[in-house]
């Protein structure tokens, strides 16, 4: 191949010389006694192209984009400082780190110590940079950016570096990828990969490191370990326990927990996610998956009243597991064990088919003609005044709305959500929500909390009051049983009896409460339950009148609910007519209702269950409606502080199972009530009439304050203290009740006590 080539350019190159020696103009230009022997000819883009020169100039490159969509503000102008990164001029807010103005220019800096939400440690000193004038790379996580700095990332200096640090952090890591449950979706691989050299010197024996038992939740391999110390500070820092900390020095250097124990947080999980490596996975989730067979359904959590966003990994029809989705509104990055571990309630004790209850007490299997027939039957033999609906806390906005109407159609308004207690005050939207909203925390100086114990009952949001409390220094002042918070607070009582006193000035709190600039009341909903809750709530008023706790600029006295359905029924308007309607019910529709007392229902009551579970209300029931759960079903909740947002169907629903508002509208046509809407669209159409904000998805519509607060409380306060809501933070539901992984916690927490 390589002669015929070069045959062929001899002969082209003797062709060519043929020709030149024939031509005159080759031997007038090449002759000696020309003016000028040789000449060459420069042809240019100008003269090809007479309009060349009038072209535009060309444009700057386009500014550089912040990694993961990152938006810098600057309040104000001379707080700004600009540093030069890579070359490109970037404007940066005073007292950020070189890190995160690399980020803000676009330039992601490989790290595993870092992380946003934790205290800078710049121990595994991967994110090296170069920086003009100093005379060795920088730790640009805890470097804070000067002006007129200018940054180089992609420097052979850098580089080499960063080689250096990865081959070291490599050097004792096992090399078990293909058994480690972080494989895919591991920091160290990717940045290995990226930033890494390719091969190593190290030929030495590996150490190894004993594992810990840190529960039942949290699988430890710490021999994969690198001493970032992120569980270290995210333990110190976020869950507020001081179960980890780092042991020994040198090549002996290992996290433990100091004495045989276990980690106690409610957050423990969250360690998972923040770990880089494999050192800390998840134990229910171990050997089960791989992350790249599993399909991520991004929608909220329903086991509490604060609606954090996660995201649902399901491969086939099962949930394989669940993690949090980020909203610096509500959970930022984090959320509960109860959030994350409950999934596998999802697939045990399910209802799967109508059953009726025959004359020996045993559910037989029927069709879903059969089964409406029969409830419509028992409906019409009913008197409206003996129809009671009852909705559980775990209902969607769409299934509230249609069972509503329905019992409405059948004469009825006897209905209403479990939790909300007897006469709720759902007039104004002020009485029953968190006015300042989980974000808004973070302005307040001095908390008191009535009631309520926020670290069982909403983890996010006492994880919302801890960082206000790390930051602010801000005071924290409780009312109720005595309990365990993980921070300083104040005990000045446990009963009602300490609020008159701080209604009528005549507690030593009254001063703390009169100096603060924006105090916050927080309001335990299990105060709902209680017989004098009117006279409480009467009392709190007062307080927050007399501490200025309510202005045009500051709405400081909020209500903690305690179950996802409990905003959306009372924005609904599901209020029951009697106190007493129960207990002369005839017929009882429970739709997903498992907490409510049927010990005073008549015993010749007609009780329909519709859920999802075998709980315990079917114990009571005539007949059995199989429904859909959260995640195999679209529909609308609305957490504490008024944002309504909406659940993904991640998985297909269990066997015969319908939606509820489904169940509900086929009833309707069955019973000769027909509901004037047949999808989604067309019964929010109806939720549009009568609540408006549950269709602002992910919106806080501004409850309107009543100007005129109470100041005068009247009627008896019960001398009892205030109880305990949530006995068992791991059981409050019929998902979690069914969840092996929660009775596993439940067991081993009890144990602990």
């Amino acid at each position: 191949m390589g002669l015929g080539i070069r045959a062929l350019r001899a002969t082209r190159s003797s062709a060519l010389g043929r020709i030149y020696s024939t031509s005159p103009i080759y031997h007038r230009i090449l002759s000696p006694s020309s003016p000028s022997f040789f000449r060459w000819i420069v042809t240019t883009p100008e003269l090809q192209k007479p309009d060349a020169a009038a072209e535009p100039a060309p444009q700057p490159p386009p500014p550089p984009t912040p990694v993961g969509g990152a938006r810098v503000q600057i309040t104000k102008p001379e707080d700004a400082i600009e540093v030069f990164v890579d070359g490109f001029p970037v404007k940066i807010p005073k007292g950020m780190t070189v890190l995160q103005a690399c980020e803000v220019a676009g330039v992601d800096i490989p790290r595993f110590c870092y992380h946003s939400r934790l205290s800078i440690a710049g121990n595994c000193r991967m994110c090296l940079v170069e920086v003009e004038k100093s005379p060795k790379p920088v730790a640009s996580c805890a470097m804070p950016a000067l002006p007129g700095m200018k940054i180089k990332t992609d420097t052979p200096l850098a580089k080499k570096a960063r080689e250096g640090v990865m081959e070291f952090l490599l050097m004792n890591h096992p090399l078990d990828c293909p058994i480690c449950d972080q494989g895919g979706e591991c920091d160290l691989q990717d940045q290995s990969m990226a930033f890494g050299s390719d091969r190593g010197r190290f030929t030495e024996m590996k150490r190894s490191v004993v594992d810990k038992n840190l529960g039942p939740l949290v699988k430890t391999v710490m021999t994969r370990c690198i001493q970032c110390t992120r569980c270290v500070r995210f333990a110190s820092e976020i869950a507020g326990v001081q179960d980890l900390g780092m042991l020994g020095r040198g090549s002996g250097e290992e996290i433990g927990t100091y004495v045989e124990r276990l980690m106690t947080s409610e957050l423990s999980g969250n360690v998972i996610d923040i770990c880089p490596v494999g050192a800390l996975t998840s134990k229910p989730f171990a050997f089960k998956a791989r992350n790249w067979e599993l399909k991520g359904t991004e929608t909220i959590d329903v086991t509490d009243a604060v609606g954090s966003n996660i995201r649902i990994d399901s491969r086939g029809p099962e949930v394989m597991r669940v993690l949090p989705c980020l909203n610096e509104d509500i959970n930022e990055e984090w959320i509960s064990d109860k959030t994350r571990f409950c999934y596998d309630g999802l697939k045990r004790q399910r209802l799967s088919d109508p059953m009726i209850r025959g004359s020996d007490g045993q559910f037989r299997a029927v069709t879903w003609r059969d089964a409406l027939a029969v409830v419509a039957e028992a409906a019409h033999n009913t008197k409206p005044e003996e129809i009671v609906g009852i909705v559980g806390q775990l209902s969607d906005a769409e299934s509230m709305m249609a069972l509503k109407d329905f019992l409405n159609r059948m004469g009825s308004n006897n209905v209403w959500a479990e939790g909300n207690g007897v006469n709720p005050q759902a007039d104004l939207r002020s009485n029953f929500l968190l006015n300042t909203t989980i974000s808004g925390f973070g302005k307040a100086d001095l908390f008191l909390l009535v009631g309520s114990q926020p670290r069982v009952e909403a983890p996010m949001v006492n994880a919302r009051i801890r960082k206000t409390i790390r930051a602010t220094q801000a005071k924290v002042a409780y009312i109720g049983p005595a309990t365990d918070f993980n921070y300083d607070h104040q005990h000045l009582g446990t009963g009602a009896q300490t609020l008159i006193e701080i209604a009528e000035g005549r507690h030593p709190f009254c001063s703390s409460l009169l100096s603060a600039k924006n105090p916050v009341v927080i309001l335990g909903a299990g105060v709902f339950e209680r017989m004098d809750k009117d006279t409480i709530i009467s009392a709190v008023e007062t307080i927050a009148k007399y501490g200025k706790v309510m202005r045009p600029e500051w709405k400081g006295l909020n209500v903690l609910l305690l179950n996802a359905a409990q905003a959306a029924s009372l924005d609904l308007g599901l209020v029951p007519e009697a106190n007493s309607s129960i207990e002369t019910a005839k017929f009882l529709y429970l739709m997903g209702a498992d907490d409510v007392n049927l010990d005073k229902v008549p015993g010749d009551a007609f009780v329909v269950y519709q859920g999802h579970h075998g709980d315990k209300s079917v114990y009571r029931a005539n007949i059995i409606l199989p429904a859909s759960a959260f995640s195999e079903k679209e529909g609308i909740y609305e957490n504490t502080e008024g944002c309504a947002q909406s659940t993904s169907p991640a998985v297909p629903t269990v066997g015969d199972a319908r939606d509820d508002w489904k169940i509900i509208r086929a009833l309707s046509e069955v019973a000769g009530v027909y509901l004037p809407y047949d999808n989604l669209e067309a019964i929010r159409c109806r939720i549009r009439v009568v609540a408006p904000n549950l269709l602002q998805m992910d919106e806080k519509e501004a409850p309107t304050v009543s100007a005129a607060l109470k100041p005068e409380f009247t009627g008896k306060i019960s001398k009892s203290a205030f109880g305990t809501t949530v006995e068992n933070f791991y059981m409050t539901d019929a998902i979690t009740r069914a969840s092996k992984i929660m009775a596993q916690c439940s067991a081993t927490l009890s144990k602990r006590k």
